[in-house]
């Protein structure tokens, strides 16, 4: 079961190609519902509820802090409020991110302080702390991943790793000419979504709840990300890389790199591709679409 909200605009192209499974049902609702949500919780009764529902571009929070605080925040609240009012023994994942620890220096783990530098990370901290509290007040196996970036082809176009591979697939195939930037020092731990998808199943079948940092450990700049994409496709990223401010946010985030040991101790899990190797694949993935749109 999914749920997805109603839009005027068909805007699921990275799940179409779920459509046609007759295991998979969505619904539509709004994590801002909280009735809609206690009805459909009690109709589907499930033994498991991911909510990975946000508004979750970090330069968008900056735009619009009142929306990213009612989806992210009051959302997961209201969530969790419907999974107790229904009664349920269901296993309840959050995803939170790294972004909640904004200024802390690397790395960070799950006794960092948390000083988010967003109303992006703001929000998803709120929604970290109420998912402790509904584990500590009303035995909710509830659980929170604190999930470093993690990306694959179907990242948005929007955020920056994407941003740079469909670029470089563009300008290899001679159909743009450039790509424009913001902060290129910035360093992330980048790792492959599908192996943190993994985690986030892993933290529910333990035999108690917790919390857990899930990263490469790894941290690279923005630069070398470009550096590794334009170069998997022959190029030198500094004759198409272009610098905007406009694309910096108000109040930026250094560094962030993770130390996920306890998730290694505990769950028996860790990330497999590097950061390098993930720009490489994703080069890839979208010099096919590019090629699957030309040969049109």
């Amino acid at each position: 079961h999914g749920l997805v909200r109603r839009s005027s605009s068909m805007n699921r192209g990275r799940i179409d190609h779920l459509h046609t499974d007759p295991a998979l049902k969505l619904h539509y609702g709004d994590l801002t519902d909280g009735v809609g949500l206690v009805n459909l919780i009690r109709s589907i009764r499930p033994e498991e509820v991911y909510n990975l529902g946000a508004q979750s571009h970090v330069k968008v929070s900056f735009d619009m802090p009142d929306y990213t605080a009612s989806t992210n925040s009051i959302g997961t609240l209201n969530l969790l409020e419907a999974i107790r009012a229904a009664g349920l023994e269901c296993r309840f994942y959050q995803a939170s991110t790294s972004e909640m620890f904004g200024s802390t220096p690397p790395p960070q783990d799950e006794e960092s302080k948390f000083h988010p530098r967003s109303p992006y990370g703001a929000s998803k901290l709120q929604a970290h702390w109420v998912t402790v509290n509904y584990r500590e007040a009303y035995g909710l196996f509830a659980v929170s991943g604190i999930l470093f970036n993690h990306e694959s082809p179907r990242r948005g176009e929007n955020f920056v790793t994407r941003k740079i591979t469909k670029a470089v697939a563009a300008i290899s195939a001679g159909i743009q000419d450039h790509v424009e930037l913001g902060n290129l020092d910035a360093v992330r731990d980048w790792g492959f979504a599908p192996e943190y998808v993994e985690g986030m199943w892993r933290m529910l079948q333990a035999d108690e709840p917790g919390d857990y940092v899930l990263a490469t450990g790894v941290g690279h700049t923005v630069r070398d990300f470009c550096e590794a994409a334009f170069a998997h496709a022959g190029l030198d990223w500094k004759q198409y890389v272009k610098y905007n401010d406009g694309f910096e946010r108000p109040s930026e985030v250094d560094a962030l790199i993770g130390d996920s040991s306890r998730a290694f101790e505990v769950l028996g899990w860790k990330a497999q591709t590097t950061a390098l190797d993930l720009a490489r694949l994703m080069v890839d993935s979208d010099r096919k679409d590019v090629e699957r749109l030309l040969d049109r």
